[in-house]
């Protein structure tokens, strides 16, 4: 039996998508961070998801980042295709298309903006699982989307057979336990502050923002946590917050990824687009003193 982490890996980075200043995809910046991805012990790369700017990269954008990450990509690490919109029939599309350009699984946000009823986020999901021969991870993020997937929907949309993991940005980890206990779903943390409790209850994985420069302390983060060496994980996960919180807590994090990236040299510029903004100077500085501190100082004494 295939299992979650051979169809999607376990260190999941959520891809950002490196930009030239003008806003135009940058192929040297996307070369560069696919091999700093590998090199750090990435086994599955989200293309095309939030971090990656997904609300502004055009079909034709979308596919195109799909089909070279593919090709430099495997088969070293699984690629997953952000396909989720609010549009079910776009949806389906976009499905189809990633297939065809080399994706190995999807990722389906739950839909946002026109707020379905539960049964609708089935039928949405369920529509775009039957797309493709592609696995399927879910995505609950309601603080993006404005409806969060109630653990009676993600029972039931986990017995669809290609319907296998769960990107939980919601942080109930009390529902997460109990959907693990009922279903075969697999887990991912979706939230990098809570990668650590998320692991020790018995995620599969994690899928980061903060992976774009540190993927390989995550790596390590969930090996200490399989060898249950929970002190180690825990000395790992300290050295991170810094790091966590300049990520996460300051501006956006597909915009701070960028400027960490921007910031390593592995990116040539940390550009966005629009309504997204470059970094706020204070912001800035507290990543670079995040940066340096992470990686000065050895993730375990």
């Amino acid at each position: 039996m295939t299992t979650a982490a051979q169809l999607f890996g376990t260190n999941l980075v959520a891809m950002a998508t490196p930009m030239r200043p003008d806003g135009a995809l940058s192929e040297p910046g996307l070369v560069n961070l696919v091999d700093h991805l590998l090199t750090t012990g990435c086994d599955g790369i989200v293309v095309g998801g939030t971090t990656g700017e997904s609300p502004t990269l055009t079909d034709a954008e979308a596919v195109r980042l799909v089909r070279a990450v593919a090709a430099q990509a495997k088969p070293r690490a699984r690629v997953i295709a952000g396909v989720g919109t609010y549009d079910t029939a776009a949806s389906v599309r976009r499905a189809r298309v990633a297939e065809a350009a080399g994706a190995d699984a999807l990722l389906l946000v739950c839909p946002y903006y026109n707020r379905p009823t539960q049964a609708g986020v089935v039928a949405h999901c369920t529509a775009v699982a039957d797309a493709t021969e592609l696995p399927v991870m879910l995505y609950d993020v309601p603080a993006r989307t404005g409806l969060a997937m109630t653990a009676a929907t993600l029972t039931e949309l986990g017995g669809h057979p290609r319907i296998q993991a769960v990107k939980d940005a919601k942080g109930d980890l009390f529902e997460a336990m109990s959907v693990m206990t009922s279903t075969s779903l697999a887990y991912y943390c979706g939230i990098d502050e809570l990668n650590l409790p998320y692991l020790a209850a018995g995620a599969t994985g994690v899928l980061s923002v903060v992976g774009n420069v540190a993927a390989d302390r995550n790596a390590d983060l969930i090996r200490a946590v399989r060898a249950g060496d929970l002190a180690t994980a825990r000395a790992i996960n300290g050295s991170l917050i810094a790091l966590v919180a300049a990520v996460m807590h300051t501006s956006p994090g597909a915009v701070m990824a960028k400027a960490a990236l921007a910031e390593l040299g592995i990116i040539p510029h940390a550009t966005v687009r629009l309504p997204l903004l470059d970094a706020e100077p204070s912001h800035l500085a507290q990543l670079r003193a995040a940066l340096a501190a992470t990686f000065t100082t050895p993730a375990v004494a």
